[in-house]
């Protein structure tokens, strides 16, 4: 029988070797692009936005495990939720990771990554997709892998 940890390291492992969401965007009217020069992560997040609404995500490029779980199971949470709910689930999966804050229950799947808090160079790596999404959403341009001590 599996526990707990195991399902989640299974879910991980699934969502790195098939990428939900994963490939170029045709339609994308929203564009960032992220990386992590402690690992050499890369990735790029697209989005298209109609009314504040996230209709269609998507992400390409290279990285370890950790980091296309967490762009796969982002964008999976993604898609219809407004600007507004997408800045809500970031804060929430940023609060997870760093254990600041307790971390909302409608973080649902991206709950696997609760353990990452455990390895701080890890962190970046899972959070790189959703830093990158942020830029996306503000239209900033590329950011660089990082983790708020605030």
């Amino acid at each position: 029988m599996y526990d707990l940890g195991d399902l989640y390291q299974e879910l991980i492992l699934d969502h790195s070797k098939k990428p939900r969401n994963f490939g170029p965007m045709d339609v994308a009217n929203a564009t960032a692009e992220g990386y992590n020069p402690l690992c050499g992560d890369k990735i790029t997040v697209q989005l298209k936005l109609e009314n504040d609404v996230i209709r269609e995500v998507g992400f390409q490029g290279s990285g370890c495990a950790i980091s296309t779980a967490s762009a796969s199971l982002m964008t999976e949470s993604l898609k219809g939720r407004t600007r507004e709910e997408a800045e809500h689930l970031f804060q929430g999966f940023h609060d997870l990771l760093t254990g600041e804050k307790q971390a909302p229950a409608e973080l649902g799947k991206l709950a696997v990554f609760s353990g990452v808090r455990e390895y701080p160079m890890r962190v970046k790596c899972a959070t790189l997709a959703w830093h990158t999404l942020r830029a996306a959403l503000h239209n900033s341009g590329p950011v660089m892998a990082r983790v708020s001590t605030e």
